[in-house]
C-alpha cells in the first residue's frame, strides 16, 4: 500500500446557497455533487423556516442532515447485527 500514490488535490469552487467556498479536493465532481446536495438542502429549508438569516438556516440543515446520518447508521447496524446473527 506504500506504493499507493495519492491524487494531487485540485481546486474546486462550490457555490452553497449564495456563497462561493474555494475548495481543495482529490475529488471536485464528488464535492460539486455534495455542494449542490447542500445547496438544495439550505434552500429547502429556507422556506420552511421562511428566514433570511444564513446561520439558523445552516445550522437548522445541520441538523437535518445529522438526523438523517443518525438514522443511517442506526438502520445499519440494526442490519449488521442480523448479518451477524445468522
Amino acid at each position: 500500500m506504500a506504493d499507493e500514490k495519492k491524487k494531487p488535490s485540485e481546486r474546486v469552487v462550490v457555490e452553497i446557497y449564495g456563497n462561493s467556498y474555494p475548495l481543495k479536493t482529490d475529488n471536485p465532481q464528488h464535492m460539486l455533487k455534495l455542494a449542490a446536495e447542500l445547496d438544495k438542502k439550505m434552500k429547502f429549508m429556507s422556506r420552511a423556516v421562511r428566514s433570511f438569516d444564513d446561520r439558523k438556516i445552516a445550522v437548522l440543515t445541520a441538523l437535518q442532515i445529522a438526523e438523517e446520518y443518525y438514522q443511517l447508521k442506526k438502520d445499519y447496524d440494526e442490519l449488521v447485527d442480523l448479518l451477524e446473527e445468522k
